[in-house]
């Protein structure tokens, strides 16, 4: 029988394959430049290269293709063939180190927020060689950045790979102070929980509204939702069972750490968690995760949906991004030990993760800002949009003693006493998991839960690590020079925390209690999206940006534009979708269903003694609902309309949110009404209950 470790990561240009199709030299060479960040020289590149081409030659592969994150949020592939023609009408296969270093795909069609100029459609990608490259559908993909012909970055990958490099230099400095000299870089490692629906293809293609923007415009709730939370944690259904069996297989042979599978809250929703991997890499393999999700389940007759919030009163899709830095050595600073308390390292680098996420909450809020997600942050299974922290009752004890002066012993962990002998007794954890918090500490990371399920994974690690590294080189720049060290950072700590602890909070993130307590403390609450994009451009965020060369300020104005165009594109596609639906399939058919019981009264008025009532009623009922169906369907449609004259885009995406979005619920609500009341036989599409309950 075939086993895992025959087929991990057979199709990836890793490790493995390096070795063996290298020379030594060029391979200690290769792996050098990777660690300390050198420069490539054109000679090792031509080597890796060749061995690159052979070894994909040998999987089937044809082409090859730079692979990149442009700001579509998805990945884009050129892809050119090996051959190069010889004079006597014959090809031979060639790959040289300047193909594998840069390509030069059309930039003009990506968005680029102003950066790029019309004529300049030219654009770069440059070799990643930090991400492993792989073959996939006969090409050899080559994890690229991506920049314009100016130079200025059009991708989500380059900020990453520059905040990761800011946060190993400023954490170098904060583990010097401790002794902690010989670490020579630092890791930034995430690990994803991706949140999907699963739904039959063929309902699917019955609904306009899926196909055109990946949620549900209208639909009601069917009598059973998520209620019973029989779904969660249930055993998996033979078809689910099966596309997920498929999907590991083949996630394993890109090298993916594919580790958990299971059913979620919502009926025919479920998630997949990788193990954690260093931040670029777990961008390019989530990517891969949520390909292959949609291909692998069209073959099982399924649709894969990545929508924030595919269905409305159910619970939508996230993706929880959970955080870690280590040493190259493999040290997680994350690790608490057993007498945190006595860890000073620790706490130090709790501290200054408080003050980065509170100095910086406008920006976390910013980086999970889309239409889509508008729709699940504040609802029950989401974090709400204001930005908070938990941290657990025992590091917070630690923090507050220590903010307040007080000084108190460790205190014995909790044993957890089942009631049954034969049943083993183990240690409570003191950090819970709190999964109502936006930003929560679980043992030795951090879990970010406010992503989209669709978002890239980039943006989020990006802030995350431009915000930490900027609060680990204000703590470094004061600690440095201190005569008494100890004294130093006690008072350090004290200080910042006494200073940052608004933003910690343990409780309970969904009550409307919290909502009022983050007003008096001063925390920011950006509801929607069009109320968040604008935090990138704020001075103190372009200062931080630059300090840190991640960003140019031209480079994030050109981002903010884009998450404007973006929107009010999205939310014009989904109004237009809805207006379409109820013109050619909504209306038709209650009015059909309508006069068919016009009919049957007639036929109905030759029974004597028969009590038509009811049933005129309900015609009423009805006509009414398609009264105000129409009323609102046509205050949407000249609503639309008029955004037609703006030209700016953050004006349109203020006038779409403010003005059509309400529109849009209204015209939702009374479609939802009538679906509630019309014959099933007339209604033209599936349902909530046929799409969510058919797998």
């Amino acid at each position: 029988m075939e086993k895992i470790t025959d087929y991990f990561g057979e199709r990836v240009f890793g490790d493995n394959a390096m070795r063996d199709s290298l020379p030594k030299d060029v391979y200690r060479t290769l792996k050098n430049t990777i660690r300390e960040g050198k420069d490539l020289d054109i000679d090792i590149a031509n080597a890796v290269a060749h061995a690159m081409k052979e070894w994909a030659l040998g999987k089937g592969a044809t082409h090859y293709t730079h692979w990149f994150q442009p700001l579509t949020g998805i990945t884009a592939e050129k892809h050119d063939s090996f051959i190069t023609p010889t004079k006597d009408g014959n090809v031979i296969l060639s790959f040289s180190g300047k193909e594998l270093i840069k390509g030069e795909p059309d930039a003009s069609s990506f968005p680029s927020g102003g950066l790029r100029a019309t004529f300049e459609a030219r654009g770069y990608t440059a070799w990643d060689p930090t991400s492993y490259a792989f073959v996939k559908d006969n090409t050899l993909c080559i994890p690229t950045v991506f920049c314009s012909y100016g130079g200025q970055i059009l991708d989500k990958k380059t900020p990453l790979l520059r905040s990761m490099q800011a946060l190993s230099k400023q954490t170098k400095r904060i583990l010097a102070l401790f002794g902690n000299e010989d670490v020579k870089y630092i890791n930034t490692t995430v690990g994803p929980e991706q949140e999907y629906f699963l739904i039959d293809k063929a309902l699917y293609y019955k609904r306009k509204d899926l196909i055109y923007t990946g949620r549900t415009l209208i639909g009601a709730r069917p009598p059973k939702g998520q209620e019973l939370d029989d779904h969660y944690f249930g055993s998996l259904r033979p078809r689910v069972n099966a596309f997920m069996q498929d999907l590991d297989k083949e996630l394993w042979k890109y090298g993916v750490y594919a580790k958990t599978k299971h059913n979620e809250v919502s009926p025919s929703q479920h998630e997949l968690a990788t193990v954690f991997t260093t931040a670029n890499i777990s961008t390019d393999h989530n990517q891969l995760v949520m390909e292959l999700m949609r291909k692998i389940a069209e073959k099982h007759g399924l649709i894969c949906l990545l929508h924030e919030k595919p269905f409305a009163g159910v619970n939508g899709s996230g993706k929880h991004n959970n955080w870690s830095i280590s040493t190259d050595k493999g040290t997680n600073l994350l690790e608490p030990g057993k007498n945190p308390r006595e860890n000073k390292q620790f706490i130090l680098i709790l501290t200054a993760i408080v003050k980065a996420i509170d100095e910086y909450q406008d920006l976390l809020r910013g980086t999970v800002a889309s239409a889509g997600n508008d729709h699940r942050l504040g609802a029950n299974e989401a974090p709400p949009a204001i930005v908070s922290m938990f941290i657990g009752t025992h590091l917070f004890s630690i923090l507050e003693d220590i903010a307040d002066g007080r000084v108190t012993l460790e205190t014995t962990l909790e044993k957890m006493k089942l009631g049954v002998h034969v049943l083993p007794s183990f240690t409570k954890d003191t950090t819970d998991r709190n999964r109502t918090s936006p930003f929560a500490f679980t043992g030795n990371k951090f879990e970010f839960r406010m992503l989209g399920s669709a978002f890239s994974l980039a943006g989020p690690n990006t802030v995350i690590n431009t915000i930490i590294a900027k609060a680990f080189k204000s703590f470094a720049d004061k600690l440095e020079n201190c005569k008494d060290f100890d004294s130093c950072l006690e008072s350090l700590i004290k200080e910042e925390y006494s200073k940052h602890r608004r933003i910690v909070f343990n409780g309970n993130n969904y009550s409307d209690d919290w909502l009022k307590e983050a007003e008096e403390r001063g925390l920011e609450n950006l509801k929607s999206s069009v109320d968040a994009f604008p935090v990138f451009v704020k001075k103190k965020n372009i200062d931080l940006f630059e300090e840190f060369h991640v960003f140019e300020e031209s480079e994030l104005e050109s981002r903010v534009e884009i998450l404007y165009d973006t929107y009010a594109k999205t939310i014009n596609i989904e109004a237009l979708t809805l207006i379409d639906i109820i013109n050619r399939q909504i209306y038709p058919s209650c009015n059909e269903y309508l006069i068919s019981l016009a009919d049957g009264i007639e036929k109905l008025k030759k029974i004597d003694s028969l009590n038509l009532n009811p049933t005129i009623k309900r015609i009423s009922s009805i006509s009414n609902f398609i009264e105000a169906l129409l009323s609102s369907n046509e205050k949407l449609e000249n609503a639309l309309s008029s955004s037609a004259d703006i030209k700016d885009s953050k004006a349109l995406s203020f006038y779409l949110y403010e003005k059509v979005v309400p529109l849009m619920e209204e015209c939702r609500n009374a479609c939802d009404s009538l679906e509630l009341v019309v014959d099933g036989k007339y209604w033209p599409m599936p349902t909530y209950g046929e799409l969510l309950y058919s797998v």
